[in-house]
């Protein structure tokens, strides 16, 4: 039995699995890696697959369809977000409408969120796959090969006979390990140059070592709708065999991110990691999301194991604000990180967010001064974006500010991050014009370009990462 796996198409480069989907300006696209873990588990279960990454490769509805088409899968899975998600759904019920006897089923935060919600969308669409959705779509796919009740699929909501059908919750996956290598399924199914991170060599890919999250962030969508927060990981052996394979299998790559929510959590286990890639001589580059709670030791094992840049969420140069958004981080803790971290030599890449509980114009500045102290390799600043399924959503609902209930409003006509939030003693328009207005100050800095340059002359990697990020940058700055 044939199994589609689609990305679908939305307003250009569209990083739909960025835990802040969006058109990013420093041209970012993620790989859909959740996808990528559920084409895998099909893969390896005997089933036909296919993979379209509509955003990656620049496709139109027309030329998606007409791909679909000759394919012509009995089971769909179709990736969606929250700015998208409206798009996402026209684009399944036509594929539902030009292949005959298919099964629609969506996946994502968003469906997860709001899995009854979501399929009252249009009633053509099958089903929604609840959570982690590897096994869910797994278990779809047998009982559509053999003709058997999905009503015993643990982790789905399908539609019967004009009726929204609930079934078993499907418990989260312990056994992490089990699941086949993100870079096999992009060396069989992706086009792997397609992809890119402002912050990272490029070419390069992504992989997850863990799944969800041991903190309490208020704002974050995964642990909350999507892997929970109690973080499952892989086994060591199992990360390194992974780094093994990437340097063996797909020598051209040049840089591994690892895209877990916090890779640092267990400073024990990562450690042993690195051991690990220092004991088999794996010679790779790599990065990873992280807390501003590492210790200057870890940084250190992490850096001679081939660490080269840490992404962190600072999200506010206020501790008030910190303290609301349940970030568990001090002001102090994230300039003592960074501090850490240029004595190990690690980049930092980190983010702010503008328009948290307790937010005025007076704490955006602080959050601004703060990032221009940290003078950190690169950054991000961006509204709050408040996603279905999570405690800031709620927040939001509860005090009336969303501006708007219309998910397509999550996004701007560009692509890029939108602000639905309007306090009364702050608009979304000074949000966005904040954000804007940080980016540039930020980044047209004499000594932030001076930094880059003297990078760049020195090492010719870091000269074509920046002067990819700066052809986006640059696009967009007109734009502002």
């Amino acid at each position: 039995m044939k199994v589609l796996f689609l990305n679908p198409s939305f307003k250009g480069k569209f990083s739909r699995t960025s835990r802040s989907p969006a058109v990013t300006r420093g041209g970012t696209i993620y790989y859909p890696f959740w996808l990528a873990y559920s084409a895998g588990v099909l893969d390896r279960s005997g089933f036909e697959i296919s993979v379209i990454d509509g955003p990656a490769e620049g496709l139109s509805l027309e030329q998606t369809v007409k791909m679909a088409c000759e394919f012509k899968p009995k089971l769909i899975v179709v990736d969606t977000s929250t700015p998208s998600i409206y798009s996402d759904i026209e684009t399944a019920a036509i594929l539902k409408k030009n292949i005959k006897n298919s099964f629609v089923v969506l996946v994502g935060t968003h469906p997860s969120a709001l899995p009854a919600e979501t399929l009252e969308i249009n009633k053509s669409i099958d089903a929604v796959a609840k959570g982690e959705y590897d096994y869910t779509i797994r278990d779809l796919a047998f009982a559509l090969k053999n003709n058997e009740d999905i009503k015993k699929v643990d982790g789905l909501f399908f539609r019967k006979n004009n009726e929204i059908i609930q079934n078993k919750p499907r418990q989260l996956i312990e056994n992490i390990d089990d699941i086949p290598f993100a870079s096999e399924v992009y060396k069989k199914y992706f086009n792997i140059k397609k992809y890119f991170f402002g912050a990272s060599d490029w070419p390069m890919i992504m992989i997850i070592t863990g799944r969800g999250c041991p903190f309490r962030c208020f704002f974050c969508v995964y642990p909350q709708t999507f892997h929970s927060r109690n973080y499952r990981f892989r086994s060591p052996k199992s990360v390194a065999d992974e780094f093994e394979y990437i340097s063996k299998e797909l020598p051209w790559i040049k840089e591994v991110g690892i895209e877990d929510d916090t890779f640092t959590a267990d400073k024990e286990r990562v450690r042993e990691i690195c051991r690990l890639i220092l004991e088999r001589r794996i010679k790779i580059k790599w990065y990873c999301n992280v807390r501003a709670d590492v210790d200057q030791e870890t940084m250190r094992a992490m850096k001679k194991a081939g660490c080269h840049m840490l992404t962190v969420g600072f999200e506010s140069g206020d501790q008030e604000v910190l303290n609301n958004i349940k970030k568990g981080i001090t002001v102090e803790q994230i300039k003592k990180f960074v501090a850490d971290a240029k004595k190990v030599g690690i980049l930092v890449h980190g983010c702010f967010m503008a328009g948290n509980p307790g937010e005025t114009k007076e704490t955006m500045e602080k959050t601004l001064q703060l990032a221009k102290e940290l003078n950190c390799d690169s950054m991000q600043f961006y509204p709050l974006i408040v996603y279905p399924g999570t405690e800031a959503y709620q927040w939001a609902s509860q005090n009336n500010y969303l501006i708007s209930k219309s998910f397509d409003k999550w996004a701007l006509e560009s692509g890029l991050y939108n602000c639905v939030l309007s306090f009364p003693h702050l608009k979304p328009e000074e949000i966005i014009a904040f954000c804007n207005r940080a980016f540039k100050e930020y980044y047209l800095r004499p000594s932030y370009i001076f930094m880059k340059l003297k990078k760049a002359i020195f090492d010719p990697r870091e000269m074509i990462r920046t002067l990819k990020s700066a052809k986006t940058f640059f696009k967009y700055l007109k734009q502002t």
